[in-house]
């Protein structure tokens, strides 16, 4: 029971600071971290569900906490941490680590280009391509070299 209790901690331990690192990089780069055009440096820790499904939980409390000081309101605030939800909870579903960046990219393309189209009357099409850019660079730019770094040092995560 005690093994079981100590493996619990861990993981909550391990959710919580990966949320609190996913408020800071986002707070900290608030300038680039929100709008239509927009790279969330704190999306590069999407790849973490490919090492530990702790990631999960952490990265959709850290965007939700992260999002709820966006000034975009509810719309952003749950549609937003929900797509970060859904990206990471498939994240932890794959098994190529170059196909790792895929899902937040797309999914975030997408359903934040709709948030900011709707809360910002953007135009959408301008809005999911600035978006899908911006994550781009976030997953692909800083998310895969952090995974091939991470992948190096994978018994950090055991």
């Amino acid at each position: 029971m005690n093994m079981e209790r100590s493996r619990s901690f861990n993981y909550w331990t391990r959710s919580a600071m990966i949320a609190a690192i996913y408020v800071v990089l986002t707070l900290v780069f608030a300038p680039i971290s929100y709008g239509m055009i927009q790279v969330r440096v704190s999306e590069a820790l999407m790849v973490l569900p490919y090492f530990t499904p702790a990631a999960i939980p952490g990265l959709f409390v850290g965007c939700l906490i992260a999002n709820i000081f966006g000034g975009l309101g509810l719309p952003d605030i749950v549609f937003g941490s929900l797509a970060t939800l859904l990206s990471a909870y498939i994240v932890a579903k794959i098994d190529n680590k170059y196909l790792v960046p895929l899902p937040p990219i797309i999914i975030n393309a997408y359903i934040i280009g709709l948030v900011l189209h709707y809360v910002l009357a953007l135009p959408l099409y301008m809005t999911v391509m600035w978006v899908g850019i911006g994550q781009v660079i976030a997953c692909y730019g800083l998310g895969l070299p952090l995974l091939l770094f991470l992948e190096k040092r994978r018994h950090i995560f055991e």
